[in-house]
């Protein structure tokens, strides 16, 4: 750390401190400070502001600073399509309803599309996500205006894509993508086979090479139910999971989205190849798609993640929601109401997914020398009263509107419910219009 750093901070965030560090430290009239985009101490409030005191003060009444939530699998710009098609088994869904509307996405939909998720994640204190979807280069162009950190990738088939055209094309669009934002602060590139379905072969093996040379994650949707693994069985002569293990894709640089249907084997298989699960319950329980076996997978030391899927199956991106859901959804799929504490749900959409993405050392709790990603939640509320467990509370009583403030990589994203990055009302106007053409 600097000299510069040590003698001077831009921004202290008070609070109680939730550090979600691996002692659980709390802090109670707290304050963490910040310079630049880097978090460099920790301590009582009333030390640090002594010690910083032209540092701008942060805080809220009762306020909670805590890491930013981290949605680790959504498609942002799909919140064009939301409740355009509900109620309705998976394929029949993807294949009937949503992949004939993509067909006549354009650039300019897919970027005020994903402005409109931007805000609902921002608003619901998310700070960071992984995205796979069309157009990804106007799905950056938002997120690097709305100061988000973003994982994101363009989508892969093997049939024409209404953004690139035939498959062949796809890779110089994704190259091209490597090249714009291979330095940028808060946007990584990944590769994003949609799925063993949709992806032969010959495109799955040639999208993994792209992804090794840019040492890069590979994200792909698996398992999702058991329509899907009966057909990848009737295609290949296996799961999708050993489909993949026969072709050699399987290591930690996957993200396996879903993975609802696995046998034990294949919980066995995941964990010795270091393969990541991004677990999205909302969008299992609405498609009917099943229960994801996440306790079997922890208990096997798979890392996992949690995420909200589309808005086109979740209906929304609220992380806060989605930790509710899987905490009472693996509760009351094995009877048992020890599984999921809160503590473990709080960690899926912490450093679980930090350390799903690689990026443990830089977000995911709260520590000196991390990146300064967190969100302050106003405490003093009927709903949160009285307070005995902060991640109890976390999981099962507080909401995505309780989060107040919103810093990432350093900078104030929302003060005070008011995002200042993007404007509402602007999205909101361009929205009503895309959706009168695009209905």
């Amino acid at each position: 750390m600097s000299n510069q750093n040590e003698s001077r901070a831009d921004l202290l965030v008070c609070g109680t401190i939730l550090t979600l560090d691996n002692e659980n430290t709390i802090i109670e009239h707290g304050a963490v400070a910040v310079a630049d985009d880097e978090i460099i101490e920790i301590g009582t409030k009333a030390r640090l502001q002594e010690k910083y005191p032209g540092a701008v003060r942060l805080t809220a009444d009762k306020g909670l600073v805590m890491p930013g939530l981290i949605n680790v699998h959504t498609h942002a710009p799909m919140s064009c399509l939301r409740g355009i098609a509900d109620d309705l088994p998976l394929m029949t869904w993807l294949q009937e309803y949503i992949f004939p509307r993509e067909a006549g996405l354009t650039s300019e939909i897919v970027f005020q599309s994903t402005r409109l998720s931007l805000l609902e994640m921002i608003r619901s204190g998310t700070t960071s996500f992984c995205d796979m979807y069309l157009f990804a280069e106007d799905v950056a162009r938002a997120v690097a205006e709305s100061g988000m950190r973003a994982w994101l990738g363009e989508g892969m088939f093997d049939f024409p894509s209404p953004n690139y055209g035939k498959p062949d094309a796809g890779f110089a669009y994704i190259d091209k993508l490597f090249d714009l934002y291979r330095q940028h602060p808060l946007i990584t590139i990944t590769t994003d086979p949609h799925s063993t379905y949709t992806c032969s072969p010959k495109l799955l093996a040639r999208i993994r090479k792209q992804a090794d040379r840019h040492n890069a994650l590979f994200v792909i949707h698996l398992s999702e139910n058991a329509d899907e693994v009966n057909n990848i069985r009737k295609l290949y002569g296996d799961t999708p999971l050993n489909h993949l293990e026969s072709l050699g894709l399987l290591d930690s640089q996957v993200v396996a989205a879903h993975c609802v249907v696995l046998s034990e084997e294949e919980i066995e298989l995941l964990a010795e190849r270091g393969v990541n699960v991004a677990h999205c319950p909302e969008s299992n329980m609405k498609l009917a798609s099943g229960v994801a076996p996440i306790p079997a997978l922890l208990d096997a030391g798979v890392t996992v993640g949690l995420g909200t899927d589309g808005c086109a199956s979740n209906n929304d991106v609220d992380m806060f929601g989605e930790m509710d859901t899987a905490a009472k959804l693996h509760k009351v799929h094995s009877l048992d109401p020890t599984v999921m504490n809160a503590d473990q749900t709080l960690e899926l959409a912490t450093m679980g997914g930090a350390r799903l993405l690689g990026a443990g050392h830089m977000i995911g709790s709260l520590a000196p020398g991390k990146k300064a990603d967190m969100i302050v939640l106003e405490f003093n509320k009927p709903h949160l009263a009285p307070l005995y467990n902060i991640p109890s509370h976390l999981v099962y009583g507080a909401r995505g509107s309780d989060v107040i403030h919103s810093i990432i990589n350093g900078k104030t994203v929302m003060r005070d419910r008011k995002i200042l990055t993007l404007d509402q009302k602007e999205v909101m106007a361009e929205m009503e219009k895309i959706v009168k053409d695009f209905r």
